[in-house]
């Protein structure tokens, strides 16, 4: 008789799954990746075809010259960054949330000029947005 106890086998990784679940979780990222190159967009700005101007009875307009500077409600801001920005339409808005923002741009103003308004107007929780357009030549 053998009174002794079986030594029990020490576990061992097996690493064949690892790497087969790896080899697929690298192929379907391959596969899903996609390559962009960032090079000049091509862009043509559109043209507003001008609808008659509608009441906004509770609107805040703001202003953006080609020089980049900015006024609110017809008030000039001395600064160009967004924190003014964002000063002078709390100001003008007076704690309201239900204003509709016009946003008036220069047709030679830089997009980053527009993006700062976007930006103080989401920064104050604004979600009605809208541009001032004129009608085109041909129009």
């Amino acid at each position: 008789m053998n009174f002794q106890r079986p030594r029990p086998e020490e576990p061992e990784i097996n690493l064949i799954p690892l790497i087969d679940v790896l080899l697929v979780v690298l192929i379907f990222l391959m596969i899903t990746t996609t390559y962009s190159k960032y090079t000049e967009l091509r862009i043509q700005l559109p043209t507003a075809d001008a609808s008659p101007a509608r009441n906004l009875p509770d609107s805040v307009v703001v202003g953006v010259a080609a020089d980049g500077s900015y006024a609110v409600s017809g008030q000039v801001l001395a600064g160009r960054d967004v924190a003014a920005l964002v000063h002078a339409l709390r100001t003008a808005l007076h704690g309201r949330r239900d204003v509709t923002l016009v946003i008036s741009a220069d047709a030679q103003s830089t997009q980053q000029s527009v993006v700062n308004v976007m930006q103080a107007a989401r920064d104050l929780g604004l979600s009605r947005l809208t541009f001032a357009t004129q009608r085109g030549p041909g129009s």
